[in-house]
């Protein structure tokens, strides 16, 4: 895993500080809620249907035993609502409830005190008072965290496949671009205000589980005849009430080029993007409209940058090596923990099946924590689960976990030896079932429970779904399948 230098951790400490002096001057009255609105943003937090929400930056989906302790520890601490917004929370949950008779069961109840992992590898937190905001923040640069970037009209979190650098079938390990891009796209003082949010996803083995044609712009890790590393890459994928799928604008772009390329697009759109409608101001609008024209322009403006700014963002080997250093392999060994587990059940192999999968290093396997349980929105974890998942880390994954599109988590440096053990302590917590790809392992977002830009309610379908279906041997007769829900 990255970590952070002394001007990265200065960075992340220095903007902690500044939104609290942000925020006391907005307590005392010296800044109105306007002015507020785009400041908070910027570091992530939101005002949804009751409550702040904060949304915390988990780059590319790598997460450590500490953060995740850290990220437990605001969950038990700090996500606690006011007694009174809470009861009114519960009293507008329960009339949405009473006002849908047909409904035959309800949405998992309102609880606080727990993280929420989402789709684009992020942690929310919904009861967070803003008094706290600057609090929680220091909390997380004190381990490597923030959330800068992860609202507002700027470059979001840099995602990727959450098996970069451990699939069988891998092509090329895109953590390191993706901590370069991270680390380019922060703070970038010409991106600060684009028309609309922007999102990048980096997916480097043959399979695209990072989903890129989803993302406004998709890198996807190539290498051509002469087996040099580049990215073909895809502008202009979203969901949303628009879905598309990103058209591909280069097929191969060498991989010290990328800054410069995604300036470009980035240009491009900034200039040409409109901002007079935010629900036609997303990239995939202006390469839907101008189509060969839009990749005419930023091929344009990508020559300018290399040959009149004399390419400032060019990756350099000595940059790429410093990065790229801290994504090896850790310090690895067998927890060797005794397991009373029956290696024959039936319930254990089918885990093997769906949950287990194949490593590039011999003798290890990657296993995926499944957050999809009856009472709990997809993707849920509260304080106590969050504890226990980072000492789950510590004896079984050399201490890292990551995020996977699928809310879920993904354990990535397992002995197979320890497979039996493993099995035991997550199926203790509730995250062993064995339905990885199938139809209860659905993503959902918060929806009209939560935020106030949704125009529907999600989870009390994806509770239906989930308790419907908690028969194994008929999801496994359904067969692999895919649900999304959005709000």
């Amino acid at each position: 895993m990255y970590q952070y230098t002394e001007f990265d951790q200065q960075f992340v400490r220095l903007r902690a500080q500044q939104f609290r002096d942000q925020l006391e001057r907005w307590e005392r009255g010296e800044m109105t809620d306007e002015q507020l609105l785009p400041l908070r943003l910027q570091n992530g937090w939101y005002i949804q249907r009751y409550a702040p929400m904060a949304r915390i930056a988990v780059p590319y989906g790598e997460v450590s035993s500490t953060q995740l302790r850290m990220l437990a520890r605001i969950a038990r601490e700090y996500d606690q609502p006011d007694p009174a917004l809470f009861a009114h929370a519960q009293a507008t949950q329960q009339a949405l409830e009473d006002s849908q008779p047909g409904a035959t069961l309800p949405a998992p109840p309102l609880r606080y005190g727990y993280g929420h992992f989402t789709t684009r590898t992020n942690c929310q937190f919904n009861w967070i008072p803003l008094s706290k905001a600057a609090d929680v923040m220091e909390l997380l640069a004190s381990v490597q965290m923030h959330g800068i970037q992860t609202s507002g009209n700027d470059i979001r979190n840099i995602n990727c496949d959450a098996w970069e650098g451990i699939a069988e079938d891998s092509i090329v390990d895109c953590r390191p671009f993706a901590e370069i891009t991270r680390q380019w796209s922060s703070l970038h003082p010409e991106f600060t205000y684009l028309p609309r949010k922007f999102k990048i996803s980096l997916n480097g083995a043959v399979e695209d589980r990072a989903a890129t044609g989803w993302y406004d712009i998709g890198l996807l890790g190539v290498k051509n005849a002469q087996g040099e590393v580049g990215f073909t890459v895809k502008v202009g994928g979203g969901m949303g009430r628009t879905p598309v799928i990103g058209t591909v604008v280069r097929e191969f772009l060498p991989w010290n080029q990328l800054l410069n390329y995604i300036e470009a697009i980035v240009r491009v759109y900034n200039s040409y993007g409109r901002r007079d409608n935010k629900w036609k101001a997303r990239i995939k609008m202006l390469v839907k409209a101008e189509g060969q024209a839009f990749i005419d322009a930023v091929e344009k403006e990508f020559q300018a940058i290399v040959e009149l700014d004399g390419a400032p963002h060019t990756i350099t080997q000595a940059e790429f090596d410093r990065v790229s250093r801290h994504f090896v392999v850790p310090a690895l060994a067998p927890a060797n923990l005794p397991s009373a587990t029956d290696t024959g059940s039936e319930r254990y192999q089918r885990w093997l099946t769906h949950n287990v999968r194949g490593h590039k290093l011999p003798g290890m396997k990657t296993v995926t924590l499944s957050f999809k349980r009856p009472g709990f929105a997809p993707g849920d974890a509260d304080a106590a689960t969050m504890e226990a998942l980072a000492q789950v880390a510590e004896q079984f994954s050399a201490g890292e976990a990551r995020l996977t599109h699928e809310q879920n988590l993904l354990l990535p440096w397992v002995f197979e030896s320890d497979l039996p053990a493993l099995y035991q302590v997550a199926d203790a917590l509730g995250l062993a079932t064995p339905n990885i790809g199938l139809l209860t392992d659905m993503i959902a977002c918060p929806g009209g429970d939560f935020c106030s830009l949704a125009n529907a309610r999600s989870l009390h379908i994806a509770a239906h779904i989930t308790q419907r279906y908690q028969d194994l041997d008929e999801v496994l007769d359904i067969g692999p399948i895919d649900l999304h829900m959005s709000g």
